[in-house]
């Protein structure tokens, strides 16, 4: 059973970090990318990041650039989202999801992990 699991998420002030991870089990880890995306309420869902498989291609969308790290520890089956110089606007429920490639057609997805920016 394939299975996605996010944490790390919580209550962080503007400015703050946090880091977020995705264990990821029953498919070849090593074989897929993983995006991390989120939502707000009322708002569509925006991709955030994504770093390919074997040659560590890695995206992140405008709003985070500069601000958000991603990275893969295929030994874990684990990947991290670290992200800083959190704003109000960063929060939303942060999900993960694998994929052959960084593009669209994910297919699974993670349950999700609440990000609250406020002071």
């Amino acid at each position: 059973e394939v299975q996605l699991v996010e944490s790390g998420g919580g209550l962080v002030q503007p400015g703050g970090s946090l880091r977020l991870s995705c264990v990821a089990s029953g498919f070849t880890f090593d074989d897929h990318a993983i995006g991390w995306f989120r939502q707000a309420p009322g708002e569509e869902r925006e991709g955030v990041s994504c770093i390919s498989a074997n040659n560590g291609k890695i995206y992140y969308g405008d709003s985070v650039k500069g601000r958000f790290t991603i990275s893969r520890d295929n030994a874990k089956n684990t990947v991290y989202l670290q992200m800083s110089s959190l704003k109000p606007e960063d929060a939303a429920v942060y999900y993960c999801a694998s994929a052959g490639l960084c593009a669209p057609g994910y297919d699974d997805w993670g349950q999700g992990t609440q990000v609250t920016v406020s002071s």
